[in-house]
């Protein structure tokens, strides 16, 4: 785990990089909480899961992998919950451009940094500079290497512990994805579960 001294200054530099995307839309940032109880403030904690479903949509094509992983690393700094994303391995992709498979996808850039926020009443996950390199393969294929760029916003479900990803929740946080000038729609739902101090307990935000 990362010093005491590195998470605040990670803290810190989280605040500045997301103060961008909250607009007056939104009310005060929520926290992390598990099992009831506040994150304690620069306290780490790691949440891993595994996505039920999760697809990307651009110009009438999709793309899915069946295993869609993550790691982040959460804490609590100043009254705002906050994110790291380090670790998005994604395996078994396919796609339905026509004579087109996906040789390989792989976020990159990574950290990337996440924020909580509250929008119209409801608590979403933000997740800023997301940075996926897709290159496809086929001899007519006609795509390849594509890169996905933007900021997403998913709505995040106390009662079940996960974050959904869909158009509905990137128009309530304002956020998007696109590859090149192509606009992207992804959607997916992702379990959150802690996997340090607070395993087996509920991950909420609020």
């Amino acid at each position: 785990m990362r010093s005491r001294k590195t998470i605040l200054l990670s803290a810190v530099l989280a605040v500045l990089a997301l103060s961008a995307v909250a607009s007056a839309t939104a009310s005060a940032s929520p926290e992390w909480h598990f099992g009831g109880t506040t994150l304690s403030e620069f306290e780490g904690e790691t949440v891993v899961g595994a996505a039920f479903s999760s697809s990307l949509k651009s110009g009438g094509a999709s793309t899915t992998c069946a295993h869609f992983l993550y790691n982040l690393e959460a804490w609590n700094a100043f009254g705002f919950g906050e994110a790291l994303i380090d670790e998005l391995p994604l395996y078994e992709c396919s796609t339905t451009a026509p004579n087109c498979t996906v040789s390989s996808i792989e976020p990159e850039k990574l950290p990337w940094w996440a924020g909580d926020y509250t929008f119209g009443g409801k608590h979403y996950l933000v997740l800023e500079e997301v940075y996926v390199k897709i290159v496809y393969g086929g001899t007519s294929c006609t795509l390849g290497t594509v890169h996905l760029t933007g900021t997403a916003g998913g709505l995040i479900n106390n009662s079940n512990s996960t974050a959904t990803f869909s158009k509905a929740s990137f128009e309530a946080t304002g956020t998007g994805l696109k590859i090149g000038a192509t606009p992207v729609e992804w959607t997916g739902e992702f379990p959150m579960e802690a996997f340090k101090a607070s395993r087996e307990k509920a991950v909420e935000v609020f």
